[in-house]
């Protein structure tokens, strides 16, 4: 015991401020992949994506969807001038057509760090998470169990888990949906009380990520479910869940007092 407080007072508090303070992301972490360049593009640009996340319109303009990347780094590898990855932890959005880059700013991120900001004190009440792995492939739910160790402590926010849909407010999902999983999680959604939020962590449970195409998956949560946040990321970091997380809390405050 003695040797385990010697420790702390070593280490010091290891917790994060986030989000009371901004969490800097480590040189060359992989939090999302930016288009540097988005004019004067070649078809043969979509062809470096496993998972069709890049497309090249008629006027030749180039996007990437991010909620299809598994940041895999092809396409920053082989055109360099035209992609780039960022060191942000904070990619979650509302909106599915948010999460394509490229495309002219949606309006909503200002909106979205002022309303974040707004959420950085204690919860003034009890936020319950109920997870649901839909066919992930177990990526996702390293990083979400990290959530409620001492470097991220998500509890001192307010929020936890629970096993049952019944008193869960959030429902956070990973996975693409298998065909075996539709009708539980649809279960767990409707036997959730009001009001009431669906994340959908990590690209597979975005787009159905690369078993997209194969059609072992619906292509995504929101397939099944109304999806009300989306966390990119192939696996997202704890703190990219936890920005998720934050931004439903919000959903769920505007719902409460309608």
């Amino acid at each position: 015991m003695l040797e385990w407080i010697a420790r702390g007072l070593r280490t010091g508090i290891v917790t994060t401020r986030y989000p009371r303070t901004a969490e800097p992301a480590p040189e060359g972490f992989r939090g999302r992949v930016e288009v540097l360049r988005t004019d004067n593009a070649a078809a043969a640009l979509e062809q470096l994506c496993p998972t069709a996340a890049i497309s090249v319109d008629p006027a030749a303009r180039v996007s990437l969807d991010r909620g299809r990347c598994i940041l895999c780094g092809l396409c920053v590898a082989a055109a360099p001038e035209r992609f780039a990855f960022a060191s942000d932890y904070e990619t979650a959005a509302r909106r599915r057509g948010s999460l394509v880059a490229g495309e002219p700013p949606p309006g909503e991120i200002a909106e979205l760090r002022a309303t974040l900001g707004d959420r950085s004190r204690t919860l003034e009440r009890s936020i319950h998470i109920r997870h649901v792995d839909a066919g992930s492939d177990g990526g996702e739910e390293w990083e979400i169990q990290a959530l409620v160790n001492p470097v991220y402590d998500v509890q001192r926010l307010g929020f936890f888990f629970t096993l049952s849909p019944r008193h869960a407010d959030i429902l956070l999902v990973s996975g693409g949906v298998t065909e075996p999983m539709r009708e539980p999680l649809r279960r767990a959604w409707e036997t959730m009380p009001e009001p009431k939020a669906v994340v959908a962590a990590g690209t597979d449970a975005c787009s159905g990520g690369i078993a997209a195409a194969t059609g072992a998956t619906a292509g995504g949560v929101d397939q099944v479910l109304p999806v009300d946040v989306y966390v990119p990321g192939s696996p997202p970091s704890p703190i990219a869940l936890l920005h998720g997380l934050l931004l439903a809390t919000g959903l769920l405050s505007r719902e409460a007092a309608a």
